[in-house]
């Protein structure tokens, strides 16, 4: 059997320090000392070392496309009905100030419960789930 290996998420992005930044807020994560506004890359990481790295490095196309890969920000685990709305609208609002934008609202149905679809500061999709 295979050893586990660890994952770092790296993103595309025109202003790496900026969205490292954002997902900092985010998730908790801590920025790596080195990142400074204008460096051509950044990072971030769990202060437990149980998440993966981010890394965000800067390309010069903008997006332009959905994302194929996306993150699921897990705020509402074990949560239903009203009560998961609520925790989903409470960090939602809480991330729109951070300069995230509120996307669709996907109401739970037979097979999924409810989750909010959300854009990072550079437009990059992600879930609150």
């Amino acid at each position: 059997m295979a050893s586990v290996r660890q994952v770092q998420v790296t993103f595309d992005c025109a202003d790496p320090v900026r969205v490292a930044r954002f997902w900092c807020e985010v998730l908790g994560y801590v920025a790596a000392a080195q990142d400074e506004p204008g460096a051509a890359s950044a990072a971030c990481g769990d202060p437990s070392g149980a998440g993966p790295r981010l890394y965000f490095q800067r390309v010069p196309e903008g997006k332009v496309v959905k994302n194929r890969v996306h993150l699921d920000v897990r705020v509402g685990t074990g949560l239903v009905g009203e009560e998961r709305l609520a925790a989903l609208e409470a960090e939602c609002a809480r991330l729109v100030a951070l300069g995230a934008v509120r996307g669709k609202l996907l109401v739970a149905d037979e097979e999924n419960e409810s989750c909010q679809l959300m854009q990072d500061v550079e437009g990059n999709e992600f879930c609150l789930d």
